[in-house]
């Protein structure tokens, strides 16, 4: 893929297929930097915005803008500003484009931001990151020096993980 604005568009189209394909209807916001969410889903009881993030290269950067308004190497800090951006009915789809050949269905991934936000705290053995890793062995000299950061099984997104996120919205408004 060329550009970012590539990637981001493929990832939103490629959210919006497979949460069709798992029967659920999905109205999608169209331009550039909607606000909170890109996507709405609903499986016509419960509903669910979803914040898509489209990758190419392993990696989501989702606090770094925080963690430059802090001023200072406050990781955490960037996590817990980032997390409280995001409503209750708000979840993440995570596309990875990295090494998928075009005629494959890229990884997806789904997750609560307060997911998102704990893997952020808990990376480079709890010092924190900016970035959100699917497989990434933190090299000798890094801080977390051979930890490995890997996006959880539990994460991928399949039928029963969108069943259980609807079922945790129920009756929240």
């Amino acid at each position: 893929m060329k550009t970012n604005w590539h990637v981001a568009t493929a990832a939103e189209a490629m959210a919006a297929a497979q949460f069709a394909r798992f029967g659920l209807d999905v109205s999608v916001q169209y331009g550039a930097n909607q606000p909170e969410y890109d996507l709405m889903i609903t499986d016509g009881g419960e509903f669910l915005k979803i914040s898509v993030k489209g990758s190419a290269d392993g990696a989501w950067g989702l606090t770094q803008s925080q963690l430059a308004k802090l001023g200072n190497a406050n990781y955490h800090g960037a996590a817990d500003a980032w997390l409280a951006r995001h409503k209750p009915r708000t979840a993440l789809c995570f596309i990875q484009f990295k090494d998928v050949p075009f005629d494959a269905m890229p990884r997806c991934y789904l997750a609560w931001p307060l997911e998102v936000a704990t893997r952020l705290k808990s990376a480079s053995g709890g010092r924190g990151d900016t970035v959100l890793f699917e497989d990434y062995r933190r090299g000798p000299r890094a801080a977390g020096a051979g930890s490995v950061e890997r996006i959880p099984d539990e994460w991928k997104l399949t039928q029963q993980r969108i069943e259980e996120f609807l079922k945790a919205v129920g009756g929240n408004e």
